[in-house]
C-alpha cells in the first residue's frame, strides 16, 4: 500500500480568510499584521509560479522587480475582491495572469520590428500556446493532488480488501504516467490486472467509480481554484 502524502498549497482557505479580514479592517496596524503574516507569502508564491509557468520573460526590468510590481497590482486590486462571489485564488490568478500578459507581450513587441512580428504571428498563435500551457499546468497539478487524495483515503473510500487493491494498482498507474508510452485502454488493464491479480470486470467496477470522481472532483476544482476533498468538508 502507498504512503499517503501530505500536500503544501501556499494559497488556501486561510488566505482567502486572511483577505476578507484584511478588507474588512479599518485599523492600520491590524492591516498590515494580516498582510505580512497570511498575504505577502501567499501573493509571492503565485506571481513566481505565473511567472514561470507561462514564461513571462520579455521585460526590461530584472525579475524580482517585474514580481514586486505585480505583487503591487494585486494590492491594488485586493478591495475588488468580493467574498462569496468566486474563490480569490481564481480572482487574484486572473489579475496576476493578465497583467503579465499585456505587459510581457508589450515588452515583446517593443523588442522586435513590425516585419519579424508578421512572421511569428503567422507561425504562432501565443494566445492559444499560454492557454494551452495554462491547462496542461493546471490538469498536472490536479492529478497530483487527485493522487494525493486517494493515497490518504484508499481504506476510507473503499471497504474491501479487493476494492482497495484494485484501486491502490489505478493509482499507481497514474503515478507512472509520464513513462507509459501506449495509454490505450486494453494495455492499462493488462497492467493493473496484472499488480492487483483481479479479472476485469471488477477492475472496470472501480475504474468507472474513480473516472466519474476524477470528473467531479476536477469540475470543483476548476470552479474553486482548490482541490476539495469530502473528507475536508465541514457538515
Amino acid at each position: 500500500m502507498a504512503k499517503p502524502r501530505t500536500g503544501k498549497y501556499y494559497f488556501t482557505e486561510e488566505t482567502e480568510q486572511a483577505i476578507i479580514r484584511y478588507n474588512a479592517s479599518t485599523d492600520l496596524i491590524e492591516r498590515n499584521r494580516i498582510y505580512d503574516a497570511h498575504i505577502r507569502p501567499a501573493f509571492d508564491k503565485l506571481v513566481e509560479n505565473m511567472i514561470h509557468t507561462f514564461k513571462f520573460y520579455h521585460f526590461d526590468v530584472p525579475y524580482e522587480d517585474v514580481k514586486h510590481e505585480v505583487i503591487a497590482f494585486l494590492n491594488e486590486k485586493m478591495s475588488k475582491f468580493t467574498a462569496g462571489k468566486g474563490k480569490a485564488f481564481s480572482y487574484f490568478s486572473i489579475v496576476a495572469k493578465n497583467y503579465l500578459i499585456v505587459h510581457n507581450n508589450n515588452n515583446f513587441k517593443k523588442s522586435k520590428n513590425k516585419e519579424e512580428l508578421e512572421i511569428i504571428d503567422e507561425r504562432r498563435n501565443l494566445t492559444n500556446e499560454v492557454h494551452r500551457a495554462d491547462f496542461k499546468d493546471t490538469l498536472h497539478d490536479f492529478v497530483e493532488q487527485f493522487i494525493a487524495h486517494y493515497d490518504t483515503n484508499l481504506n476510507r473510500i473503499f471497504s474491501t480488501p479487493a476494492d482497495i487493491q484494485v484501486a491502490d494498482s489505478v493509482i499507481e498507474i497514474f503515478k507512472i504516467r509520464e513513462n507509459i508510452e501506449l495509454f490505450n485502454k486494453k494495455a492499462l488493464y493488462i497492467l493493473i490486472r496484472e499488480r492487483c491479480g483481479y479479472k476485469t470486470n471488477h477492475i472496470t467496477k472501480i475504474v468507472n467509480f474513480m473516472r466519474d470522481d476524477f470528473k467531479r472532483k476536477y469540475t470543483e476544482y476548476m470552479a474553486t481554484g482548490r482541490f476539495i476533498s469530502e473528507f475536508d468538508r465541514t457538515l
